[in-house]
């Protein structure tokens, strides 16, 4: 029975690769979901059949009680995914990465407590006498790695949720954040050390608290980018946890997913041409530097739906940069019967879409692929930048920080820096935007002021339904 466990584990882990493969493409992404899912459901049901579930007197309390956890986190899993907004999916998302690094944490707790409840009865002298020196120290890793991600995962939902608006930094943030990992790090080793109760829940309590203070902190505008680094530490602690349970679908699972998500979140840094570290430390977009460069020069002149519709209809060619205004408004349907009936008048029709746009990883990626936009009319920032001079309109709609020419031009700018799509060299520029705010830096746009943009207040929705009138009418 061993044998067939760790070759269905195997099994899973080999389906969990090959799904994450399709996953790095539009076009076979579902088709990658489902044969991770596939491997989900190996894992689960060869665990009924391990030793340690069904191999003592309490197997059928064991039995229970997983298909009680199963039933309630599935049903809940099934019943939110059907119901969750697209513009809600990146908490959602942010959420259920939470949940995984709880996961690995649990385990970590229950393998350190049965360590201590070992050197209480006298059968051990500490942690690693009990588990072992590698299985410890790992243990001990997962616990850290997983509670952190867990409780910065929830502030993350948090956030992007709307129930915290705080990126403050507390004086001495940093020194604040260092002496509390030093302290984490004194408590992680004293644990290991001994099997004192009240160390291992200082060390949980003391980790919980580290992962709120390292997020609290970061912008809004670096989001994609926290989500993305608290999926690779999910995955790393998940890694650790398989191997401190002899899991090989675990180890596998996690080393995979954690090394796909540290992938992700060195390409996301680089697109803002920043480091993960100061992605974490800077509070971009909170301090006196944004507020420094709140103040653009000239006033923003508005444009009627009529007229811009009739811009797009006679030009050659016409570029569209989505971001999350465009998911909260729900146009990207509108947007597509646009983008088609602009197609049939012979017009060249592109989408452009920033490594960073939304609030997750792909987020402007799954929202054109479900109005059905064709994935060959969408281009990455590095294939279509050098396509803008060549633009007769771009249409920006509901994006900001993503095509602000401050971050080419204003040292002083918390953009500095930050590679954008090149939407100022187009010959005109539409805005669709709700109101004249700023994005979620807070960093004011210049291209919003610029001779050549031309902006259209309101909701993205109907804004874009009087486009496709205007264009009709023609």
């Amino acid at each position: 029975m061993e044998l067939i466990i760790q070759i269905s584990y195997l099994l899973a882990a080999v389906l969990f690769i090959l799904g994450l493969k399709q996953m790095s493409s539009p076009v076979t992404a579902r088709r990658g979901i489902h044969w991770a899912g596939a491997g989900m459901v190996v894992a689960t049901l060869v665990t009924f059949a391990a030793e340690e579930i069904t191999g003592n007197e309490q197997a059928a309390t064991n039995v229970m009680l997983i298909i009680i956890a199963i039933a309630l986190g599935g049903g809940y899993a099934w019943y939110t995914g059907k119901r969750v907004a697209m513009t809600d999916m990146p908490q959602m998302i942010a959420m259920y990465n939470g949940m995984g690094g709880g996961a690995a944490a649990a385990i970590a707790a229950v393998e350190l407590l049965k360590a201590q409840a070992a050197v209480q009865s006298g059968y051990a002298s500490s942690v690693h006498d009990y588990l072992g020196a590698d299985v410890a120290v790992l243990a001990i890793l997962g616990a850290i790695i997983g509670t952190i991600a867990f409780s910065g995962s929830i502030v993350a939902w948090a956030k992007l949720d709307g129930r915290l608006n705080s990126s403050k930094l507390l004086p001495q943030q940093q020194l604040i954040n260092l002496v509390l990992a030093v302290v984490l790090v004194i408590l992680a080793i004293n644990v290991y050390l001994s099997g004192s109760l009240n160390l291992i829940i200082a060390f949980f309590v003391l980790a919980l608290v580290l992962g709120v203070f390292i997020t609290v902190p970061v912008g809004g505008a670096d989001m994609p980018v926290i989500i993305s680094l608290f999926n690779a530490l999910t995955g790393l602690a998940v890694g650790f946890e398989g191997y401190v349970l002899g899991n090989a679908a675990m180890i596998i699972a996690g080393t995979v997913v954690g090394s796909a998500g540290t992938l992700l979140t060195h390409l996301m840094a680089k697109a803002m041409n920043r480091s993960v570290s100061n992605v974490f430390f800077s509070g971009f977009g909170t301090g006196p530097a944004a507020a420094a460069a709140a103040d653009v020069d000239g006033t923003q002149k508005e444009v009627q739906p009529q007229d811009a519709g009739i811009m797009m209809a006679y030009a050659s060619q016409v570029i569209i940069i989505p971001g999350y205004g465009m998911a909260v408004a729900q146009a990207q349907h509108k947007i597509w019967e646009l983008t088609q009936l602009l197609t049939e008048k012979g017009v060249k029709v592109k989408f452009a879409i920033h490594p960073v746009a939304g609030r997750m990883p792909g987020h402007m990626n799954v929202l054109l692929a479900e109005a059905g936009v064709p994935y060959d009319m969408i281009y990455d920032m590095e294939d279509i930048n050098a396509d803008f001079p060549n633009t007769t309109v771009t249409l920006v709609i509901g994006a900001n920080d993503v095509v602000n020419p401050a971050a080419k031009k204003d040292p002083a700018s918390p953009l500095y820096g930050m590679p954008t799509l090149n939407a100022e060299a187009s010959q005109n520029v539409i805005v669709i935007k709700r109101g004249r705010g700023t994005g979620f830096s807070g960093v004011e746009n210049s291209l919003f002021v610029a001779d050549n943009t031309r902006m259209l207040f309101g909701d993205g929705q109907k804004v874009a339904n009087e486009l496709i009138q205007a264009v009709k009418e023609l």
